[in-house]
């Protein structure tokens, strides 16, 4: 039985199959073709014996293994490695057909290879997913085909393996160092600079070229017979606080993928930042209620809470409550922080409609409300109109556009800082602003 349910036919076969039947109609007009049919279908079918048996003789042809890593990155490629060991004594075709998780949709996954006799070989191939959540394997199928490629047998490894995805840990690990760096253009953040500085001493040291002048210790150079200065550092251990929309203004897709996880990528990778810069990084979402929220520490341990949390955030999609927003901040978060706020207003009335919260919070902490650019109005716009129906399409494209910006300059007026930005930046941007409001020291 199991000899049947590894047994397949190859193409090449039933090709070959079915210009034998060509020949023979053929025979009936040309008799000298009936003969030769005959013997070219006996040597078919003595090759197809002969396949069988050098491909069923082995009862371990081959040995494979597919590797995944322990969990996948949302939003990024996640290489798939597949390992396979090649006991036969002849150079083997195989087709590889590994079932990927239902959440791709992929139906014509498919990798051919030629594996050398006694040998191993490896290759990859990368998933890129666009949500949270449990990602199930189902089996490798690989078929093993002989240099005659007649028939063709089927193996099976690595049945029901699970991989978790969370949320994009590759983006936390390129953007490791950026706190540290000082060629932090490279990853796109412009450079601040500093207006004046903080109040917050480090140490006494000997002037070098470049100091400021200003901050010359008169009583040490006096003891040192040398020119000192004081030297200030960023302040540490100030509360950081990611919230989170995730009602439905987030459900909008870009690349496949909801702006809620960019936000939640952004979040992951701006939190390694923050306590990298001595700060406390903190988070929470919010909708209907406050839900995940991590209390702002710096932890060891802080890292792996917020990685948990974002990725255990549930999306229900509903009207977000900016009144139960200002109220859990007033109540549970009492010493000034910095707050950032990734939502989405697409016009000014929605502004208005949580413009006194957003006042309310401001009046408190330094709020700072990051939203989203809409790409594909810029490409409306872009396009060159021909009908009166793109010129109409162009002209609302462009309206909803300059709304945007007004509202940057609305949230301004009242002292709220923003962050307009599209979602493939949305990562350097938040970093970006995190980063200015340290130099400049208005937190």
């Amino acid at each position: 039985m199991n000899f049947f349910k590894q047994l397949y036919i190859t193409n090449f076969f039933f090709y070959c199959l079915i210009g034998i039947i060509m020949l023979f109609c053929c025979a009936f007009m040309f008799p000298v073709l009936y003969n030769a049919t005959w013997y070219i279908l006996l040597m078919l079918l003595s090759f197809f014996t002969i396949d069988i048996l050098i491909l069923f003789s082995n009862k371990k042809g081959i040995d494979a293994q597919r590797t995944a890593p322990e969990k996948l990155s949302n939003g990024d490629e996640n290489p798939i490695v597949v390992s396979l060991k090649n006991f036969y004594t002849f150079t083997i075709h195989i087709k590889v057909i590994d079932e990927i998780p239902v959440q791709f949709q992929v139906r014509n996954f498919e990798i051919n290879r030629k594996v050398k006799n006694a040998s191993t070989d490896e290759f990859q191939y990368t998933l890129r997913p666009t949500e949270r959540g449990e990602y199930s394997f189902g089996n490798l199928n690989i078929y093993v085909s002989s240099p005659l490629q007649l028939v063709s047998k089927r193996y099976r490894f690595d049945n029901n393996q699970m991989v978790p995805t969370y949320p994009s840990y590759i983006q936390l690990r390129k953007y490791d160092l950026i706190a540290f760096s000082h060629n932090l253009f490279q990853y796109g953040v412009k450079k601040i600079r500093r207006i004046g500085h903080t109040m917050e001493f480090e140490q006494i040291k000997e002037y070098v070229p470049g100091d400021d002048i200003r901050t010359l210790n008169w009583k040490a150079t006096a003891k040192k017979n040398s020119l000192m200065v004081n030297q200030f550092q960023d302040e540490k251990s100030q509360n950081i606080y990611m919230a989170i929309d995730k009602g439905r203004t987030m459900k909008m897709p870009f690349n496949g993928m909801s702006l809620l996880d960019y936000a939640i990528n952004a979040s992951l990778v701006l939190s390694n930042v923050i306590l990298k810069k001595q700060d406390k990084a903190g988070m929470f979402s919010f909708s209907k209620k406050i839900e995940n929220r991590v209390v702002a520490e710096k932890r060891t341990s802080q890292m792996q809470k917020i990685l948990e949390n974002l990725y255990n955030v549930k999306t229900d999609f509903f009207e977000s409550d900016y009144s139960r927003l200002y109220a859990d901040i007033k109540k549970n978060i009492n010493q000034r922080s910095l707050i950032i706020l990734y939502t989405n207003f697409e016009t000014m009335d929605g502004l208005h409609r949580q413009l006194p919260y957003l006042k309310g919070i401001a009046k408190s902490h330094l709020l700072v409300v990051v939203f989203f650019q809409n790409t594909e109005l810029y490409q409306i716009t872009n396009k060159k109109s021909e009908t009166i129906q793109e010129v109409y399409d162009k002209v609302i494209a462009e309206k909803f556009i300059f709304e945007k910006k007004l509202i940057v300059t609305e949230l301004k007026k009242y002292g709220i800082h923003s962050v307009l930005t599209q979602p493939e930046n949305l990562t350097l941007d938040t970093i970006n602003k995190y980063l200015e409001i340290k130099a400049r020291g208005i937190l």
